[in-house]
Order: C-alpha cells, then sequence, then structure tokens
C-alpha cells in the first residue's frame, strides 16, 4: 500500500491525479498478470489430469468462475480511496486485488469488504475513522480525476460530484451498476445482516432494484459456498426489465443467476398473456388451492356400477366397496394423485386375486397351503397386469394426469368448474390458452398430481441403472478390501475407509456439463438459496406460492411500491403476501431519495399520486435540471404527426427515449410495458384515457410520468386531468 506522503495534501492537484493515474496503473497491470495465470490453469484444466472427469469439470469450472470474476473488472477497476485519520491509505475497486510478495497485503478492497464500508457510510458526523474520502472520475481504464471530501473541513464537501454526473449521464440500453456510487442509505440495506426475508420499498426512482441486485453480489460474496451450488433466481415483471437489468450482475463478477418472469418459471413454458382484471383476481387467490384439489380429487372414482374383469374363467367384480377401500387407503398415504395410484391398484389387485383364488381354488385349495396359494396369487397378479381390461378400469377409477391436462379440461368444463367450487368465469372454449396466471396454479398441480407415467418409468430405469453402478462399485471394494488381508499396517488407509459402494458409483457416472443456470432453468425441482422478486406488489398469493417452493431456506430480496400497485390480485400490504410463510421474521425497509426523476418531473407525479394515493409520500428527487415538463392539446388527427416528430427530436439527441400511452395507441407502449425502465425522455400519450381505467389506471399514468430521467412532454385530446393541469401549455410552431 502507498503511503501518506505518496500523495501528501502539499502537492498540487495535476501531481496527485498523475500520481493515482499511475497507482491505478499498477493495479492494472496486477489484474492482466492475474487473469494470464488463471487463464493458463484454465487452459490446463481443459486438458487436466484429474482422477475423475469430475474433477476436472469442476477445475475447469471454477477457473472459468475466476476468469470472469477477474474480466468484469477491465473498466472501472478502482473508483475510490480511503485515508485513515492514522495516515493508513486504502482502494476501493469492483474486486480484491493482493501482492502475493508482501504477506498478500490489500492493494485494493473489494467493495463488498467490511474494511471498504467505510466509503460508502463515513460522514463528517461519524467519520469512522477516516479522515478523507477520494472519489475517482474514470475513463475506461484512466483516471478523468477526482473529487475529495475531507471529513471535519467545513466547504470541502464535493463527494456528491460522481453521483451527479452518473445521474445527469445520457441512459444506455440497459441498467448499470452503482458500485461506484452507492449512498449510505442504499449501502446499509445491501449489507444488512438478515437472513430471512428483506422488504425493500421505495418509490420511482430511488434505486431499489439496483439496490436488491447489489445485496445479491454482497450475499455471494460473503455467502460463496453457501450460495454457488445452487444460485440465485430472479424474477421480474416482464423480459424487457430482465433484459434492462440483466448485465449489473454480471458488471459485478456473478454469474450464477436465473432471471425470469412469473410466465417462465415452469420449464419449456413462457407465457406473456394476461388474463381480464376479474378473471386474473380469481385466478391469484389462494382459495384456488381449494379448487385444485377438488378438481384432483374428482379423477379419484367409485364405480357406480361394479366393473367385472375375467381371471382364469372366473369374473370378479371391482365394486363400490373395493374402489372406496382402495381410495381411501391411497389418499391416507399422502403421495400425489399420480404416485398414490400405485398404493390404490395394490389394493384392488389384492381384493380381485384374493376373491378369484377362493372360486378357482374351491373344493381343492385352502388358505392353509401357503405356498401354493401365493404361487397362484403371483401368476394372478401378473395377468393382471397384462389384462387391457383392468387397466381400462384403473384409468376410469384413476387416471394418471399431467397439470396441463387437468387444467386444460378444468377451464373447458362448465359442469367441472361447478364441481370443484370454482367461479363459473374461469370457463373458456380454449382450455390450454394459456396466460400468466394459470403458471402459478399449473405448478400447484405438479405438486398435488406428481409425477406422470412417463416420468415416474425414467425414474425407475435410472434408479435402476443406479443400482446396476453401486453393484459393479461394491465388487470393485471388495477386490480393494481382499488385498488388504495381505497387509498389517494399521496406518495404511484404505479405498474402504473412505468410499461407500454408491460413492465410488457416482464416481463412473457423466458428470453434467451444463452451466448453473441451464441446469436450474431445465429442472422445475429446483431450488436456490435467494430469490430477488421486483415490483413484488403485482404478484399475488399464488405467485408467492410458487416463489416459497423455489427457496425453501425462506431467504428473500423483495422489492416493491405499494402505490404502483396495477394487478387486481397484487399486494395490498407486505404482510398480507409474507405472513403466512414467514410470521413475525420479515424485516422492512425504506428508500426515500429519488435519484432518476428531476424534482421539475417529481413534482408533476406528486401530484397524481396524492390524487388515488394519498396517504403516500413521493420520494424527494436528489437534483433538479432546470427542464420544465410541457404539455399540447391536439386534435386526434394530428396525434400520429406530434408522435413521430417526437420520436425524430429524440433520435437527434444522445440517450433514449420512449412514448407510452393506453392500450391500442400507435406507436406507443403501455405504462405496464415501462414498468422499472429508465429514459431520457418521455412523451405521454392521451393521460386521460389511462386515467379511465380508475385507480389501476392512476397508477399506471404515475409509472409513466416518472420512466423520464431528464424530459417529460404529454400529448393530450380532452383537457387535462386536474392533476396535471399545472403542466405548462405549449404550441409547437
Amino acid at each position: 500500500m502507498p503511503d501518506q506522503g505518496r500523495c501528501g495534501e502539499h502537492v498540487g492537484y495535476e501531481e496527485e491525479l498523475q500520481s493515482e493515474r499511475e497507482y491505478v496503473a499498477g493495479l492494472y497491470a496486477r489484474l492482466d498478470g492475474e487473469r494470464a495465470r488463471v487463464k493458463s490453469a484454465y487452459q490446463s484444466a481443459l486438458g487436466g489430469t484429474g482422477e475423475t472427469a469430475m474433477d476436472r469439470d469442476n477445475e475447469v469450472r471454477a477457473r472459468h468462475r475466476e476468469m470472469k470474476r477477474l474480466n468484469v473488472a477491465d473498466y472501472g477497476l478502482c473508483f475510490g480511496r480511503l485515508d485513515g485519520v492514522d495516515g493508513a491509505i486504502s482502494y476501493v475497486g469492483r474486486i480484491g486485488l493482493f501482492d502475493e510478495f508482501d504477506d498478500f497485503e490489500p492493494l485494493l478492497l473489494d467493495w463488498r469488504a467490511p474494511a471498504a464500508r467505510p466509503f460508502y457510510t463515513a460522514t463528517g458526523a461519524t467519520p469512522e475513522g477516516m479522515r478523507r474520502r477520494r472519489q475517482f472520475l474514470t475513463r475506461r481504464r484512466a483516471v478523468a480525476g477526482f473529487t475529495d471530501e475531507v471529513f471535519g473541513q467545513l466547504g470541502e464537501d464535493r463527494g456528491d460530484v460522481a453521483l451527479l454526473e452518473a445521474l445527469n449521464a445520457p441512459r444506455g440500453e440497459g441498467m448499470r451498476d452503482i458500485v461506484a456510487t452507492i449512498q449510505s442509505e442504499q449501502d446499509a440495506i445491501i449489507r444488512l445482516d438478515h437472513p430471512g426475508v428483506l422488504v425493500i420499498e421505495g418509490g420511482p426512482g430511488t434505486g431499489k432494484t439496483v439496490v436488491a441486485l447489489h445485496r445479491v453480489a454482497y450475499l455471494m460474496y460473503t455467502q460463496r459456498e453457501r450460495m454457488e451450488r445452487h444460485g440465485v433466481l430472479v424474477v421480474g415483471p416482464n423480459p424487457a426489465f430482465l433484459n434492462h437489468i440483466g448485465r449489473v450482475l454480471p458488471s459485478l463478477g456473478e454469474s450464477d443467476v436465473v432471471f425470469t418472469t412469473v410466465g417462465g418459471l415452469l420449464p419449456g413454458l413462457a407465457v406473456t398473456a394476461e388474463d381480464v382484471p376479474d378473471v386474473a383476481r380469481i385466478k391469484g387467490a389462494r382459495t384456488m388451492v381449494d379448487v385444485l384439489k377438488a378438481a384432483v380429487a374428482s379423477l379419484q372414482r367409485v364405480p357406480t356400477d361394479p366393473i367385472p374383469i375375467t381371471m382364469k374363467d372366473v369374473i370378479v367384480e371391482i365394486g363400490a366397496d373395493v374402489a372406496e377401500w382402495a381410495r381411501q387407503e391411497a389418499r391416507d398415504s399422502g403421495l400425489p394423485h399420480n404416485e398414490a395410484r400405485a398404493v390404490f391398484r395394490e389394493i384392488v389387485t389384492y381384493v380381485l386375486t384374493e376373491r378369484a383364488i377362493g372360486r378357482i381354488g374351491k373344493g381343492w385349495m385352502s388358505r392353509s397351503d401357503k405356498q401354493a396359494w401365493e404361487d397362484m396369487r403371483a401368476g394372478l397378479v401378473k395377468d393382471l397386469g397384462d389384462d387391457d381390461n383392468f387397466i381400462a378400469a384403473l384409468d376410469v377409477l384413476w387416471p394418471i394426469m399431467t397439470p396441463f391436462e387437468l387444467l386444460s379440461s378444468l377451464y373447458s368444463s362448465e359442469e367441472e368448474l361447478a364441481a370443484a367450487g370454482a367461479s363459473p368465469s374461469l370457463y373458456r372454449a380454449d382450455g390450454s390458452a394459456w396466460t400468466v396466471s394459470d403458471v402459478p396454479l399449473l405448478d400447484e398441480l405438479h405438486d398435488l398430481l406428481g409425477k406422470d407415467g412417463t416420468e415416474q418409468a425414467a425414474d425407475a430405469a435410472a434408479s435402476a441403472e443406479r443400482a446396476a453402478e453401486a453393484r459393479y462399485a461394491s465388487e470393485v471394494l471388495d477386490g480393494m478390501i481382499g488385498r488388504t488381508d495381505h497387509m498389517d499396517d494399521e496406518d495404511h488407509l484404505f479405498a474402504s475407509d473412505m468410499l461407500f459402494a454408491e460413492d465410488l458409483a457416482e464416481r463412473f457416472e457423466d458428470h453434467d456439463q451444463r452451466t448453473l443456470v441451464e441446469r436450474a432453468m431445465a429442472d422445475r425441482a429446483w431450488t436456490y438459496r435467494h430469490v430477488v422478486v421486483d415490483e413484488a406488489q403485482e404478484l399475488s398469493e399464488m405467485d408467492w406460492r410458487v416463489l416459497m417452493r423455489r427457496c425453501p431456506g425462506r431467504s428473500f430480496t423483495v422489492v416493491g411500491d405499494l402505490a404502483q400497485r396495477r394487478a387486481p390480485a397484487g399486494a395490498t400490504s407486505w404482510a398480507q403476501m409474507l405472513e403466512p410463510y414467514v410470521p413475525g421474521r420479515w424485516e422492512y425497509r425504506s428508500l426515500t431519495v429519488n435519484y432518476r426523476t428531476p424534482a421539475e418531473i417529481m413534482a408533476v407525479a406528486a401530484r397524481v399520486l396524492a390524487e388515488f394515493a394519498p396517504d403516500v409520500q413521493a420520494p424527494d428527487s436528489v437534483r433538479a435540471n432546470g427542464v420544465q415538463p410541457w404539455s399540447r392539446q391536439l386534435t386526434a388527427a394530428e396525434l400520429p404527426d406530434a408522435i413521430a416528430e417526437f420520436v425524430a427530436d429524440e433520435a437527434a439527441l444522445e440517450g433514449t427515449s420512449v412514448v407510452i400511452g393506453p392500450p391500442g395507441v400507435p406507436g406507443t407502449v403501455t405504462a405496464a410495458e415501462t414498468k422499472g425502465l429508465e429514459y431520457d425522455s418521455v412523451l405521454v400519450v392521451a393521460p386521460e384515457r389511462i386515467l379511465a381505467d380508475g385507480p389501476r389506471g392512476a397508477a399506471e399514468l404515475y409509472v409513466a410520468l416518472t420512466r423520464a430521467t431528464q424530459r417529460l412532454g404529454v400529448l393530450h385530446h380532452e383537457p387535462l386531468p386536474a392533476a396535471l393541469s399545472g403542466l405548462a401549455e405549449t404550441v409547437r410552431t
């Protein structure tokens, strides 16, 4: 580490800047050397000589992870420095670098390390042993400048320069990390030591999403061993949002993360269509669990008339008494429906074979002849297994069903809906026209039904193969153990001391070459160590059941804003959704500063918020940009040209823009499609029509108005709604 004298206060700014450039250049040289070393080790691992394919693959993966960790620091490697009152100097950056020739002294602190925390939390009132905080302004690998905040000196607080520069910069196509400009209230949430569910609520632009993602990076740094084998799930409102945030975690060196929407939680299914509000509300309610259970129970039937089965020239019947007994035993087993069929079949088979043997052996065989009785039973059981009539009877009384088959049948039958206690409004002619609200119901049915016949057969085959491998491994072990008979060395460690047959069998399996993300996305039963839920106010009670199944450890970061809820089945309170799963064991934190929206635009949005959520306080904007939002009234015929003019004007400027309007207006997207996103310039079209959708519409208008980071315009046909009456009316010349 450099000493205090290297950049002493007596040196001028330009001299200090040059000194900092040299130090950071040295860090990059260290980074490049480390990257070359890891790349060489990676290439060696690819053709390595490990004992097994699994050993080699694990080595390859470890080296690949290290390469990705180093690659993310190619730009913006070092962004700050801390000077302690004791004269110690620490540099802070994206990753940690150490001097291997000097007792591994830190050359650069990882921003997540405990020693780096004062960079984000030290203030003049509580300097935490720090004398100065320096923030670098970087351009690719070069240090372009720096600002200092000297604690305890008036007039020296320039620590917000880097933040304001980042906030005023034109937006690109995706969310950027904030690792260099994390604010104190954000840092407290990122590093919060809470193992369960954390709710982060904040208004538009408060940075709640990016804080949640940095929290994931922090958890994966501090709990690497616990989290890396199962990864993290991030659930967002739509694919555009996931694409927008998708680069943040990789930029922080974390890639074992699955990004999906609720509509993509089932492997092989990607649903985006939505139900009308009333239907979505019904499907999202927890009472749908009872409907689904009733639908499954209706598959477990008792015959109205006995079903005759011919066995060895005698006819026996599956009557109501037999089916009722078998049904009760199957239900009492606690197994899912499809898997409980084996119990149902076993009971029915037992009764039929007992009755058949009694008739076939009447007069010449008694139960006391146990061997003959059991021999005959074995033959009859085999015959039943090949009897098409018996199989057909089982298919009627206890059919194997997939979730898709059952839910489709339920939706397309008014009679089945009524029998299950469901609302008739769920009826639709095409039962398999899936919507987002159907995904949690299908997932629930996976648990209620269990594996179907194809899946059970695959499991049986895999089990048989594994048993064969274990037998082979056991023979190998026996051979090893046999060779030890000629050895008397009590201190010798043999293979039998280390391995069971099953352990050795695993070494003979082909190791799964897929990445963690690929394996997780293909496996409905995969469980994660941590789940992030963004725009969580939109999730229904049934959505939450899916997510809780995905994370048995109940480790969640929940991000949302109840004031922005538009989903009819969404949350009206966080307790409503969380108490059934983590009663009294969830933490709540709020963010109150708006980093996205200039004060001029936020003043307009705040008036809309006050109209539909008067108890909610709008976040305070951290900046003003002097650009006033505007409105313009025009006829319906003038609207397309006005939109085209806006698009053309913005195309000539740096940054991003969007046109938001009610459904059906050409050239616009809906507010729902922009949730969680941000643009330099926003044009809102026909706000009066957006508001016409009641409270849901008011929430959507609030979302639309708060997407802008620089400029906001409004086009309207009818008079402006009262909440927007303060907008300056303009006329285009």
